[in-house]
């Protein structure tokens, strides 16, 4: 059983009772749900995953104003339920691992992604917040919600990010693509700058990546989860076996370079036949600014493209 279901699954058995019994007054103020850090919240945990922060609890989140009412009452209530479930418990716990299960209030979940309890409006403030932040805020599933407000603040981060702000995240990682992979890669093999070489490929394929996601107006995750989350995606999946061709394939394997150009001439197609730009040749700086360019906000497509 995945930890997403395990947790749905003890919330329903010893959580939903505990607050039907104890907190009835209250249910229309909680919300309950596993969203947030961890495999699990992704789908991507497995047997290895259970040897650290992972257990079948699960998240409880309620406004700040209802905090001094029965917050800590709450708390202590979620910790006498059940430490072991089905046969999980928590082995070994790690800092920030599985501290982010059990009572919370909703202003303090969601400042730690955005930055503060006010949510992002203007371009600046959505652009200041990293994607893999808004993937974990924005992940798991919510298996009550009786106020609607952590639904509504989730469905707004998920849905609302402005259309510049993404185009700008595009132009930015096309740009890199551009400049790492098509470009530097082979010079720095020339040169025989083995290091940088490795680094331009892993940059290629981290802007690649995130590219992908972008095109899908999906939030890439942590680095960890990139690949797996890649697999998912409706458009360009296929990008990631290429990826991860490119980054097996030895330094000095002319395969790399047609990796590279693979990859890229899928995400040119894309670009052509969704309609974001008429074609440009096979280089995609080109693409980056010619992406840019369709920025509304004239601050913004005045700045510069690599962010």
């Amino acid at each position: 059983m995945k930890g997403l279901e395990l947790s749905e699954s003890f919330y329903n058995e010893y959580g939903k009772k505990m607050l039907e019994q104890e907190f009835g007054d209250y249910l229309g103020e909680i919300a309950v749900g596993l969203v947030g850090h961890g495999s699990e919240c992704f789908g991507f945990d497995d047997e290895k995953s259970r040897d650290h922060d992972f257990d079948a609890g699960f998240n409880i989140w309620i406004p700040e104003r209802d905090d001094a009412v029965f917050g800590f009452r709450l708390f202590r209530a979620y910790s006498k339920l059940p430490k072991e479930y089905l046969g999980v418990s928590v082995k070994n716990k790690s800092v920030g691992g599985a501290s982010f299960k059990g009572v919370k209030t909703i202003e303090e979940f969601y400042s730690f992604y955005i930055g503060g309890k006010t949510l992002p409006k203007t371009n600046a403030e959505w652009l200041s917040i990293p994607d893999f932040y808004l993937a974990e805020a924005t992940n798991g599933k919510v298996f009550y919600d009786g106020l609607g407000e952590f639904t509504k603040i989730r469905d707004y981060l998920k849905n609302e990010r402005p259309e510049d702000v993404r185009l700008k995240k595009l132009a930015s990682s096309l740009f890199y693509m551009a400049q790492s992979g098509q470009y530097n890669y082979k010079r720095c093999m020339d040169h025989g700058e083995r290091v940088a070489a490795a680094m331009a490929l892993s940059e290629f394929v981290s802007s690649a990546a995130a590219t992908v996601f972008l095109l899908n107006r999906e939030y890439a995750p942590y680095y960890k989860w990139l690949y797996r989350s890649i697999k998912r995606l409706n458009e360009l999946s296929e990008v990631g076996d290429l990826l991860e061709n490119a980054l097996a394939s030895p330094y000095d394997s002319s395969e790399v370079t047609l990796l590279v150009e693979s990859v890229s001439a899928k995400i040119i197609a894309h670009l052509v036949e969704m309609g974001y730009v008429a074609n440009k040749g096979e280089y995609l700086e080109p693409y980056a600014y010619a992406v840019n360019d369709l920025i509304r906000d004239v601050n913004l497509r005045n700045s510069p493209v690599m962010l």
